[in-house]
């Protein structure tokens, strides 16, 4: 079976290339370890011992449309939380009570969905009219997150009065498994997005929009493209919130910071 040792760097910088170019993410030397073992793992379970016959399958074959799904799916990194960062949900309360009619509210890079179903949650208890849109660009974490199943101790961050009312329990004492209750899934719609598309087809101009630690992929260049079209979808004095780690700092957009990673719009 291949192994780390057996890539050359033509290897690594071909498929580095073709993650650059289809997500716009930074694939540096201190990632090859990573982009190597994920790709490995794709190979043992499609049972090709060679890189020239997955790169035959990724890039030439019938397949290569399919492929390349999983292979960006497997290249890509999730990591969230259900409500991380509550100094953002506290932004999103005020802006919510400011807003006019249906709050509208994008998790743009949702993952695995603890994101947006904490935005929602968040929006239930204000009994106010919501739509919660929720993207990635893992067409995996895109399915997953619309199930709304996770293991129980996934759920632990969430308040307990909330983790009861939101959540279902299997009636099998035996299984670790709940479910975001249905009245609450059906207030998130789910799609797949790539934030290298010229267009994001998304209709309405939202009140606020999540963009945490996605930036943090991207070179400037990059980041200061999607920021603007990210802001094509926000309405004026908007909320845009990005990770902690993650700075708007010299780039061209249409942004003003009015807290730690809290920008509000300004045209």
């Amino acid at each position: 079976m291949l192994e780390t040792a057996d890539w050359s760097e033509q290897d690594l910088a071909e498929f580095s290339r073709c993650v650059r170019a289809e997500l716009g993410i930074k694939m540096p030397a201190s990632k090859s370890l990573m982009l190597q073992s994920r790709i490995l793992r794709r190979l043992r379970q499609l049972n090709i011992e060679s890189l020239d016959e997955y790169r035959e399958r990724l890039f030439h074959s019938a397949y290569s449309e399919e492929e390349r799904t999983h292979f960006l799916d497997i290249v890509t990194t999730n990591h969230t939380s259900f409500f991380r960062e509550p100094q953002h949900l506290e932004h999103l309360k005020r802006q919510a009570r400011q807003a006019r009619g249906v709050v509208t509210v994008w998790s743009a890079g949702c993952s695995s969905g603890e994101e947006p179903y904490t935005i929602a949650m968040v929006l239930a208890e204000m009994d106010v009219e919501f739509v919660v849109l929720a993207t990635d660009v893992s067409t995996a974490m895109v399915k997953q997150a619309a199930e709304g199943i996770y293991e129980q101790d996934r759920v632990l961050s969430v308040p307990p009065e909330l983790r009861k009312k939101y959540f279902l329990r299997s009636k099998d004492a035996r299984q670790t498994l709940v479910r975001v209750v249905p009245e609450l899934r059906e207030r998130v719609r789910f799609h797949h997005l790539n934030f290298m598309d010229d267009d994001y087809g998304v209709a309405d101009r939202m009140d606020v929009i999540f963009f945490r630690n996605v930036m943090i992929y991207f070179d400037k260049p990059t980041q200061e493209r999607v920021v603007n079209r990210l802001c094509r979808h926000l309405k004026p004095k908007g909320l845009l919130f990005t990770g902690h780690s993650e700075s708007l700092a010299g780039l061209a957009v249409p942004l003003d910071m009015t807290a730690p990673a809290v920008y509000r719009r300004t045209e």
